[in-house]
């Protein structure tokens, strides 16, 4: 069966697609968790789709780092709707008022894309291939994205965009409130990577009930 016919090829050039338009249609820089984290989507699905192509394989390569991609889009797109968005709806503002583009390309970075990368790893290959010790791994880049906003604000006063999250801001709590903010987050953080393993192993239990029994002879 040629590679091209695969669905899972084509389900991942979508998601190439929907994390590119909402980096294109949005006006926020690389500063923001949300725009990297979707550049992350980018560079890793583009390079699967052109594995999948190359190798006539329906397996994603790299699991571990598929498996961290997972993650940083799914604190994306919680981060979002919980804590900034405070779990409002966003689909009224996409064919409503001015800034519809700005809206558009919220939904695609922070719902459309997060929710397609979900179903790629409860659904397609590799199945169980992320381990309980990748998780400390996985962590490295948020936690790492936390200390070079507050070392770069403390460190150059008049950079743009000091703090891309009220959540790192101290001019109003102050210092104690931002690292117990990082210090809650990071809680939640490791909660979600383990989530990411379970999920791993959800579906690969799933996909196993669904195969169908071997026909004895």
């Amino acid at each position: 069966m040629p590679i091209w016919t695969r669905p899972a090829l084509w389900w991942r050039l979508a998601i190439v697609i929907s994390a590119a338009t909402g980096i294109t249609l949005g006006t926020a820089s690389l500063v923001y968790f949300t725009v990297q984290s979707n550049v992350f989507v980018v560079g890793y699905f583009a390079g699967a789709v052109y594995w999948m192509k190359r190798r006539g394989t329906v397996d994603a390569p790299a699991p571990r780092l598929r498996g961290a991609v997972t993650l940083y889009i799914l604190i994306t797109g919680l981060v979002s709707h919980i804590l900034l968005e405070h779990g409002a709806n966003p689909l009224p503002g996409l064919f409503d008022g001015p800034d519809r583009l700005q809206h558009w390309s919220s939904f695609f970075l922070h719902y459309v894309t997060p929710v397609m990368v979900i179903i790629d790893w409860l659904t397609l290959r590799p199945r169980n291939a992320s381990h309980w010790r990748d998780i400390p791994l996985w962590l490295a880049f948020p936690l790492g994205y936390a200390g070079v906003v507050m070392a770069r604000a403390a460190l150059f006063s008049n950079y743009p965009t000091p703090y891309p999250y009220f959540f790192f801001d101290p001019t109003t709590k102050g210092y104690g409130y931002v690292w117990g903010q990082i210090a809650l987050l990071t809680v939640e953080f490791v909660v979600l990577a383990a989530v990411v393993v379970g999920l791993d192993r959800l579906g690969t239990l799933v996909a196993g009930r669904l195969r169908p029994a071997p026909v004895e002879a």
